[in-house]
């Protein structure tokens, strides 16, 4: 058995099925399957998504809040992922030994995650054996005990997970252009919180994140797999059906972007880590499509121009991609590169000639030829795993209210054009929307608004 319990810092980067929803039927380099999916709202307002899969003998279940880091008050920054770590520490049934051993005894995998706008449990385990991990994932979520001395102790391992990341360059460079970028807004707080906010951390503040927030107004539930609707739906309520009605009410406020440049010298580091970021779209933004389509002409594999020009002709750097994070209400467009110190303003170059080239040419006519057919057959590729249709499944839901049809999303993306990606570059990369972080040793290295002039 696999237990991890992890935070996910791009909720939706690469989850194709949000850009492109799934459901109905798909025709697709001859792959013809029909989907049924179902939906049904208990009369507390919990609601259940549920997909069959008739081929496959695994089912994957997950329990979601529609909340996460950015739903914390500032002072509480943290509590939403340090409350995922507490569940697993012990509840009023099981020990933490008992619930590791729950699933490993059927051979299953349990995960959770907390990101910016959402928390997930969930397990995988042979369909026969649903029950016994439904039941495990239903008693993390209503009773962990939240025992104090295990607190103090979960602290500890906060705070160092805290350091792991911050002895992480990568991480560190990215960390730093999302506080800047949007500065003074809960998106910009790190999931994990400071090691301050973590550290005070008390057992009444930690009940009371649990109590406002796992109520059924801000719960979901979906499943995929060798499953019947109506037995998971009897499941969830055996354990959830007899919860009064409640709503998480938090105040979300759309985050202004802010274009800085930022920079850290660490002496003990080889390369200099650069992150580049451009205000981007919502996540159900109807230009989502082409925004995909940008992201993998520019950087979102080896064919891409940055992987290409930068680490193939060039051999400026090992790691060089671009990334989308859509929220709920805004997105950020960022460029990753490691390269040397010597070859740091370079590669700054090199991506603002990118974004200038974007802005002032057409793509070419097989460059959007090879990013549909990119797109599409990442859209196949993640109808496979239950595990990613159980994700999808509540993405849909939260981020939508509903599930478009594949042929609706593949005739989206057949419908953008060369001016539809050149309209959206014009509009996202602009020098004076642009952010910029460099980590490393920078050895006099200063990093200017000059540098990302495109």
């Amino acid at each position: 058995m696999e237990i991890r319990a992890a935070v996910c810092q791009n909720e939706c980067v690469l989850d194709l099925a949000v850009i492109f929803q799934l459901n109905g039927r798909i025709q697709l380099n001859e792959m013809n399957e029909a989907r049924t999916i179902h939906r049904e709202v208990l009369p507390n307002g919990l609601v259940i998504v549920t997909e069959p899969m008739p081929h496959v003998r695994s089912v994957s279940v997950g329990i979601w809040l529609r909340s996460g880091s950015r739903s914390e008050a500032a002072a509480r920054n943290g509590i939403a992922h340090f409350t995922e770590h507490m569940v697993f520490k012990g509840t009023e049934r099981r020990t933490a030994e008992e619930i590791a051993r729950s699933v490993d005894s059927i051979g299953g995998m349990m995960d959770a995650f907390t990101a910016k706008e959402m928390v997930s449990f969930n397990a995988k385990v042979l369909d026969e054996h649903l029950p016994v991990a439904w039941e495990v994932l239903s008693d993390l979520a209503l009773h962990p005990l939240f025992d104090a001395e295990e607190i103090v102790r979960e602290k500890q391992v906060v705070l160092e997970e805290i350091k792991m990341d911050q002895d992480n360059p990568e991480s560190v460079a990215h960390e730093m252009l999302v506080q800047n970028f949007w500065s003074g807004h809960p998106l910009g707080r790190p999931i994990l919180g400071t090691p301050e906010t973590v550290g005070d951390f008390s057992r009444e503040a930690v009940v009371e994140s649990h109590r406002e927030s796992y109520v059924p107004g801000n719960l979901l539930v979906t499943a995929a797999g060798h499953l019947e609707h109506a037995k998971v739906v009897d499941l969830v309520v055996g354990a959830f059906g007899d919860l009064p009605a409640g709503e998480f009410s938090a105040t979300e406020t759309v985050p202004e972007t802010h274009a800085s440049v930022a920079q850290q010298s660490k002496s003990e580091l080889e390369q200099v880590h650069i992150c580049v970021g451009v205000p981007s779209v919502r996540l159900a933004d109807e230009r989502r499509f082409t925004v995909a389509i940008l992201n993998t002409i520019l950087g979102g594999g080896m064919s891409s121009r940055l992987f290409q020009n930068i680490r193939e002709k060039q051999g400026l750097a090992y790691a060089v991609f671009s990334e989308v994070n859509p929220y709920s209400d805004t997105g950020i467009f960022s460029v990753y590169a490691g390269t040397s110190i010597e070859n740091a303003e370079k590669v700054l170059g090199l991506i603002s000639a990118e974004f200038r080239s974007l802005k002032n040419e057409l793509v070419t006519v097989e460059e959007l030829r090879r990013a549909k057919d990119h797109l599409k057959g990442s859209l196949v590729l993640s109808l496979e795993s239950t595990g990613a249709r159980m994700s999808n499944l509540a993405r849909q839901e939260m981020y939508f209210g509903r599930f478009f049809s594949t042929d609706e999303i593949l005739a989206s993306v057949e419908a953008v054009t060369r001016e539809d990606v050149q309209a959206i570059a014009i509009s996202s990369f602009r020098a004076d929307q642009t952010s910029a972080t460099v980590v490393g040793s920078l050895n006099g290295f200063t990093l200017r608004r000059e540098h990302l002039d495109c």
